[in-house]
């Protein structure tokens, strides 16, 4: 074949090609984000959307259930700070720190070891007080399942569930605490959707969740977060990035509001299961979070 032959048909393949890419940049989003999914086998959901104009929503698998993991611990912080706008609590109140729990299954008393969780120095503070700010604190930045478990035992787990419905959540099912191994054993987990927690980021970023203040006070709070392989990862500096993570053996999420130095804000929310390769599902989310990125500013 000559040089002008297969000058010819390369340029006749990148038209094919060309042509075979969706015109509209948010199906093109669409296609190169399932290209990314399709790397690692497993199951991978994402819920994006424009806070500035909601027409701009991108939504794949949003309504699977996955095992919500440590992503729960934001529904949880959202009911502290609504019973504390009622007057039941005041975030400076100090409580104890005990590490003595029932399970919900037959009021068993089950125990958190140090060498499961992922904050540890607030078990050197067992048997003493802490305030319910600093316990959230922990619970979010750190992601501490003991102080968890203290404040599912002040807030209770059916109102996060009922709270989460009234902001627009319809499938979320917080139940339990963490580390509750009967439970787990008989399938009673918390779970969540992608477009659940699309839908509770979205009253934040609104400053809708309980109140301005209070959601203010939250992402704060979101910000100080110090798992930021996922969503932050690839995003440029400036971007700033409120978001709980959750992972589990075969599972990892991340779930964020992204606020850009212009103002301009969107929630995204990436869930995943049953992949091989802890690595390369991180990869693929840091990714995708990088492409939805560039799809909002257009760049």
């Amino acid at each position: 074949m000559s040089i002008k032959k297969m000058l010819i048909l390369v340029s006749a393949l990148g038209l094919l090609l060309f042509s075979c890419r969706p015109a509209d940049p948010l199906q093109r989003l669409k296609a190169d984000v399932e290209t990314e999914f399709a790397r690692s086998p497993g199951t991978f959901a994402l819920a994006f959307l424009d806070l500035q104009d909601s027409s701009r929503q991108l939504l794949i698998n949003d309504t699977l259930r996955f095992h919500a993991a440590s992503t729960m611990k934001t529904p949880v912080m959202i009911e502290l700070f609504r019973q504390v706008a009622g007057n039941r609590f005041r975030m400076t109140d100090s409580v104890p720190v005990i590490n003595a729990f029932y399970s919900i299954v037959d009021s068993s008393v089950y125990s958190m070891g140090i060498g499961e969780d992922s904050e540890e120095e607030l078990y050197g503070r067992i048997g003493r007080n802490a305030t319910l700010f600093d316990l959230t604190t922990a619970m979010i930045t750190y992601s501490s399942n003991l102080a968890t478990n203290i404040l599912i035992g002040y807030v209770g787990a059916e109102n996060v569930t009922r709270t989460m419905r009234q902001l627009g959540a319809p499938y979320i099912e917080v139940l339990r605490g963490v580390e509750d191994q009967k439970a787990y054993d008989l399938g009673l987990s918390n779970t969540t959707t992608a477009y659940d927690l699309m839908r509770i980021f979205e009253k934040i970023g609104r400053e809708k969740a309980v109140n301005p203040e209070a959601s203010r006070t939250m992402i704060t709070i979101l910000e100080g977060q110090k798992f930021n392989e996922i969503i932050p990862a690839k995003l440029p500096p400036g971007v700033r990035v409120a978001h709980k993570t959750g992972w589990i053996t075969g599972v990892s999420h991340d779930s964020a509001l992204v606020m850009l130095p212009d103002g301009r804000r969107y929630v995204l929310v990436l869930l995943s299961k049953d992949w091989e390769d802890n690595d390369l599902a991180t990869d693929i989310m840091s990714n995708v979070s990088r492409l939805v990125y560039d799809y909002f500013t257009g760049t």
